[in-house]
C-alpha cells in the first residue's frame, strides 16, 4: 500500500470485490492503491471531516471494479480505444456502480455514486451522465483528479510514464473543461511536499 493510506477497515465485501478486480488485471489493482492514497490525502487537503475519508477510500479503490466484465480486446488493447471498444470501456464506469449496488458495503449508495461518476467532466463531456460542474459528486470529482494524475504518471501501452512538471501542466491545460479547476488548486499545493508525487 502506498505511504500516507489510513487502514480502513473495508470489510470483505470491498477487499473480495478488489482481490476480483487485481485477479482480472493486477496493473489496475496497482493503480487503484495509488488512487485511494491520492484521493484520502485530497480529501483531507479539502477539508473534508473524516466521517468521509473511509467512504472516499472505498470507492477510489473499487472505482474500476467495472472492469472485471471488460472484454479482454479491449482491457488489454495495446493502442487507444476507438468506436466500439471506447464504448465498451466506458460501460466500465456504471458497471461498477451497478456491483457496489449489489453488495452489503456500508454507504454503497454513496460509493457506488463516485464510482458511476469518476468520468465525468466539469465541462459535462464526460460519461456516463454528462454531468457538469458541482452536479459532479466531490467524491467523483476527488477521485477522477486523483486518477488522472496517477494515470499520466504511469507508464501505459500508448504512452510513457511523465514527469510531475509534465503531469502538472497536463492538468492546468484541462482545468475546467475535464477537471474541477479549484480542486486541482488544492491539489497542486497538497501534492507538492507529498509522498505520493511522481518524480
Amino acid at each position: 500500500m502506498p505511504p500516507d493510506v489510513p487502514d480502513f477497515s473495508h470489510g470483505c465485501c470491498v477487499e473480495a470485490l478488489f482481490a476480483a478486480m487485481r485477479a482480472r488485471d493486477p496493473a489496475t489493482g496497482r493503480h487503484c492503491n495509488r488512487v485511494v492514497a491520492l484521493s484520502v490525502a485530497l480529501a483531507r487537503a479539502c477539508s473534508l471531516p473524516e466521517a468521509e475519508h473511509e467512504p472516499v477510500a472505498i470507492a477510489a479503490r473499487l472505482h474500476d471494479v467495472g472492469k472485471i466484465g471488460t472484454p479482454d480486446r479491449v482491457l488489454f488493447s495495446p493502442g487507444r480505444l476507438e468506436g466500439d471498444d471506447w464504448e465498451i470501456m466506458k460501460g466500465h464506469a456504471a458497471a461498477g456502480a451497478d456491483i457496489i449496488m449489489h453488495s452489503a458495503i456500508a454507504q454503497r449508495d454513496r460509493i457506488a455514486l463516485a464510482v458511476r461518476h469518476h468520468h465525468e467532466h466539469f465541462d459535462g463531456s464526460g460519461y456516463p451522465g454528462g454531468l457538469a460542474g458541482e452536479d459532479i459528486p466531490l467524491h467523483a470529482r476527488i477521485i477522477s483528479l486523483a486518477d488522472s494524475y496517477d494515470a499520466l504518471g504511469d507508464a501505459r501501452p500508448y504512452h510513457p510514464a511523465r514527469p510531475h512538471a509534465e503531469i502538472m501542466r497536463i492538468l492546468a491545460e484541462e482545468a475546467g473543461s475535464k477537471c474541477d479547476p479549484q480542486l486541482l488548486r488544492v491539489f497542486e499545493r497538497m501534492i507538492q511536499g507529498s509522498p505520493l508525487r511522481v518524480p
